[in-house]
C-alpha cells in the first residue's frame, strides 16, 4: 500500500511540474539491465500509464465524448470544448505516456534477456495498450524507434504498421511459457492483478480484439481473419475490470495522492467549476430514467434546489453558472485501463459481426450489468464536493433495464446496424468518467451514437445524440485527432507534418 502511494507522490508532483519537459527517448533510471528491478520498473509503468491516461486524455477524451461541457465561469478547457486544441497543449499527454514506456520497455528488455516470460507478457501488454491509444489520438507515432536512449529522433511508424506490430508483439508474449518462467514472480508490484497472470492472458486477448475490432472499417478483412480466429480458438477475454484501486483503498483525498482525473482538475487547477454535466449524456441517462444520472452528475444543489446540464461546448450561455450541474468525479475512484463492461461489448459485438450472433445479447447484458456495477453512487448530492467521503452502495439493479420492454432490452430480432448501436452507446455510458477517449474512437468508428442533425436547445434534439459544440470553430466537423506537441517537432527532425485537428485517423479515413 505505501509503495502505491509513494509512487503515485511522485507521478503527481511530476505531473504538476510545468517547467519539467520529456524527452521521449529518455534513458532509463538505470541504464544496467543486471541492476534493475525488474519489479520496479513495472510498477512505474502502471502507475505512469494510469496518471497519464487519467488526466490530460481522460479530460480531452471526456469533453470530445460529451460526458462534459466546460463550464460558464472557467476557461482551462475551452480549447478542447471549441474544438482548438494545438500544438501547446496537453503536450503532457504525449510525453508522460512515452516516458511510463521507458520504465515499461526495460522492463520487457530485462525480462526477455532473463526469461521471465510472466512480467515479459505484462509488459507487452501494457506498452501495446499505451501505444494504441497514442496512435489512435495521433496517428503515425514512434513506436519501433521509440525508447533508445542512443536515438534522439525516432522514425515515426505508420497507423497501419503500428497496429500489425501490436498484434505480433502480443502473440509472441502469449506464446511463451509462463509456467517455466524464471523468478522473480509478478505479485504485490502488480497493481492491476496482484500477479495472476491468467487475468494477464485475458487482458492480453481482450486488447488484441479491442485492436482487430478498430479496424473493422478500415481494414475488414484483417479484422474478420483476426477475430475469427479468437472465436475458434476459444480465447479467454476479461470478465473483471482492469485497472488501479478498484477496491477503493489505494488513492486517499490528500494532495497529490487523489485519483488522478480529480487531482488535476480539481485540485491543482484550484477551481470546482471546470467540468459540467453535457446535455449529451444527462439528457440520454435522464430520459430513460438511468439512476446513474446521480452517480454521474449534481443534480440538486445543497439547499435542494435541482441543477440541470449545459448543452456541449455553451459555455457563453446567460445562464446563472450555479444552476448547471457539476460533474461528479471523486478524488477516490479507481483508474480503468480495460473494465469487464467494455470486454463484454466488445465480445458481444464480434459474436455480431462473425460468429452468426451466438451469445452477443447473453455478452451484451453482462456489459449493460457490468457497467452499472461499475457506477456506485460514490457521492451523497445532499454535501458539498468539499465534504463528500468515499460511499460503497449496493449496485444499481439493471435487471428492469435489459428486461423485456426495458430501455436497453437488446434488439435480438432487429438488423445488424440496431444491435451495433445498442452495444456501442452502452459501450459509451460505460467508459465514464475517465475513458471517455475510448468512446470517443469507437464513435468515430461507428457513427454512434449518432450526430444531432440540429443543435440541442432545438426541441427536436434527440436525448443523446452528439452535437456539435455550440462554440466550436472548426466549420461543423468534430474533432478526429490530437495534435504532435511543439516539443515533438522542434526536436524531432524525423517528425512529420502537422495534420489538422479534424483529419480522421486511418482506420476512419
Amino acid at each position: 500500500m505505501m509503495k502505491i502511494i509513494l509512487r503515485f507522490l511522485v507521478l503527481m508532483t511530476f505531473l504538476v511540474s510545468c517547467e519539467q519537459q520529456l524527452d521521449i527517448n529518455r534513458d532509463p533510471d538505470l541504464l544496467d539491465p543486471e541492476g534493475v528491478a525488474i519489479s520496479s520498473e513495472i510498477a512505474a509503468g502502471i502507475i505512469g500509464v494510469a496518471g497519464a491516461h487519467a488526466s490530460s486524455i481522460s479530460f480531452v477524451g471526456g469533453v470530445w465524448s460529451q460526458f462534459w461541457s466546460q463550464s460558464l465561469s472557467s476557461s482551462q478547457y475551452r480549447n478542447v470544448d471549441n474544438y482548438t486544441v494545438g500544438t501547446n497543449d496537453y503536450e503532457r499527454a504525449w510525453s508522460n505516456s512515452y516516458d511510463a514506456l521507458s520504465d515499461i520497455r526495460n522492463a520487457k528488455k530485462i525480462a526477455l534477456e532473463r526469461e521471465n516470460w510472466n512480467y515479459y507478457l505484462i509488459a507487452t501488454c501494457l506498452e501495446n495498450y499505451t501505444f494504441q491509444i497514442l496512435t489512435d489520438f495521433y496517428g503515425d507515432i514512434p513506436y519501433e524507434e521509440a525508447n533508445d536512449p542512443t536515438n534522439f529522433t525516432p522514425h515515426f511508424n505508420t497507423g497501419e504498421e503500428i497496429y500489425d506490430l501490436m498484434i505480433v508483439e502480443l502473440n509472441d508474449a502469449l506464446s511463451r511459457n509462463l509456467e517455466s518462467s524464471s523468478l522473480p514472480a509478478p505479485g504485490s508490484d502488480d497493481f492491476i492483478f496482484g500477479g495472476n497472470m491468467a487475468h494477464w492472458i485475458e487482458f492480453a486477448n481482450t486488447l488484441k480484439l479491442k485492436i482487430f475490432l478498430r479496424q473493422t472499417e478500415a481494414r475488414p478483412d484483417i479484422a474478420a481473419t483476426g477475430i475469427t480466429a479468437m472465436i475458434n480458438s476459444n480465447a479467454p477475454f476479461l470478465t473483471v475490470d482492469a485497472g488501479i484501486g478498484l477496491g477503493g483503498d489505494v488513492f486517499i483525498d490528500e494532495a497529490s495522492l487523489s485519483n488522478p482525473l480529480y487531482e488535476s482538475d480539481r485540485r491543482q487547477l484550484n477551481t470546482q467549476n471546470n467540468l459540467r454535466a453535457s446535455t449529451t449524456m444527462w439528457s440520454f441517462l435522464s430520459e430513460n430514467m438511468d439512476p446513474r444520472l446521480e452517480a454521474f452528475y449534481q443534480t440538486e444543489d445543497t439547499a435542494g434546489d435541482p441543477l440541470g446540464p449545459l448543452d456541449q461546448g455553451d459555455y457563453n450561455s446567460l445562464a446563472p453558472p450555479a444552476t448547471i450541474s457539476l460533474a461528479d468525479i471523486s478524488p477516490l475512484s479507481p483508474v480503468y485501463f480495460i473494465s469487464a463492461a467494455q470486454s463484454y461489448f466488445m465480445q458481444a459485438e464480434a459474436m455480431e459481426r462473425y460468429n452468426g450472433g451466438a451469445g452477443a445479447k447473453e455478452l451484451y447484458d453482462a456489459g449493460v450489468r457490468a457497467a452499472f456495477e461499475k457506477s456506485p453512487n460514490f457521492y451523497d448530492n445532499s454535501k458539498a464536493e468539499a465534504s463528500q467521503t468515499w460511499v460503497f452502495s449496493e449496485p444499481y439493479d439493471s435487471s428492469v433495464f435489459i428486461a423485456p420492454g426495458g430501455a436497453y432490452e437488446y434488439p435480438s430480432t432487429g438488423t445488424f446496424e440496431e444491435k451495433l448501436e445498442n452495444i456501442i452507446v452502452q459501450k459509451w455510458i460505460s467508459c465514464y468518467p475517465d475513458q471517455g477517449y475510448e468512446s470517443f474512437f469507437e464513435q468515430h468508428r461507428t457513427g454512434y451514437p449518432e450526430i444531432s442533425p440540429v443543435p440541442q436547445s432545438d426541441e427536436n434534439y434527440v436525448a443523446g445524440e452528439w452535437a456539435y459544440s455550440v462554440e466550436g470553430l472548426t466549420g461543423g466537423v468534430f474533432p478526429q485527432r490530437l495534435v504532435y506537441p511543439n516539443t515533438e517537432i522542434s526536436r524531432n527532425s524525423n517528425a512529420p507534418a502537422i495534420v489538422a485537428i479534424t483529419v480522421p485517423i486511418w482506420w476512419n479515413d
